[in-house]
């Protein structure tokens, strides 16, 4: 079940191309049928679609994703495409590039950011603040003779497992050229659907909250935050087969920062 009024995003599109060149039927665990919402992955009686809040920004993201990644309902990085527009994602292969990657990570709108852990990365390329815009300009100035000042900063994500991560950053020399942006969170990942080995690890969407943080996109920050907790909620719940709670506090945090959301846009569209 899929709610008309939310468009497919493009997780949702590349998770559909997934399942097509799938040789067997791919069956989710869940419901007495294995029935799962299309809209947020869930099984039906704890669909969260209602709650999806989209936030234009000016910060974009481009998910790398890892061949089975999008099959995972676990997945965060469908919840970044939930909630920011202008998010790309495409699936990984060693030996082939999808034409409409390298043409996004050569639009001159855009300031990609490869987003990695800098320990594992070579020192002249990692930062941990977003180029000034005078900076990217001058850049670009150098590379093509002309000057595109305030470009829109471009999260590159590799959306997979740490051990998928490193090889598709290793093996992806279209990156090369960008930045590295190394974060340094002070909290430790709140993700409870997945383990990791190490607290510092974070999901998908905690490291997308980050970025928006860090390019002073705080209310999207906020939100994304709130909404993998109401996800999370969802998605423990349904698989404890609990009642929701939809008065907690998670959903009254996205609640109140969804009005905060809507009193900005009717500002904006005022002014």
């Amino acid at each position: 079940m899929t709610n008309p009024a939310l468009p497919p995003h493009a997780v949702s599109r590349l998770r559909t191309a997934r399942l097509a060149r799938s040789t067997r039927p791919f069956l989710a665990r869940g419901g007495p049928h294995g029935e799962r919402c299309g809209g947020c992955r869930l099984i039906l009686s704890h669909c969260m679609c209602a709650w999806r809040t989209v936030l234009p920004t000016r910060a974009g993201f481009c998910l790398l994703m890892a061949e089975h990644e999008t099959l995972k309902p676990s997945n965060t990085g469908w919840l970044i495409a939930d909630l920011v527009p202008d998010t790309l994602a495409f699936g990984w292969a060693r030996t082939e590039v999808d034409p409409a990657l390298l043409a996004l990570l050569a639009d001159p709108q855009w300031q990609p950011y490869v987003v990695f852990p800098g320990e594992f990365v070579a020192p002249e390329r990692v930062i941990t603040q977003l180029l000034p815009a005078e900076q990217t300009a001058a850049d670009d100035v150098n590379r093509t003779g002309t000057g595109i000042a305030g470009k829109r900063p471009l999260f590159i994500l590799l959306d997979a497992t740490w051990s998928e991560a490193r090889k598709i950053f290793k093996k992806s020399p279209y990156l090369l050229p960008f930045p590295v942006l190394s974060l340094e969170p002070e909290q430790v990942s709140r993700y409870q659907l997945r383990r990791s080995r190490r607290d510092d690890h974070l999901c998908t969407s905690e490291v997308a909250a980050l970025c928006l943080a860090l390019a002073g996109e705080t209310l999207a920050a906020q939100t994304l935050e709130a909404y993998l907790d109401v996800f999370t909620e969802h998605y423990l719940c349904a698989k404890q087969q609990w009642k929701l709670d939809l008065d907690d506090e998670p959903h009254q945090r996205l609640r109140s920062l969804r009005a905060e959301a809507g009193a900005s846009h009717n500002v904006l569209n005022q002014d």
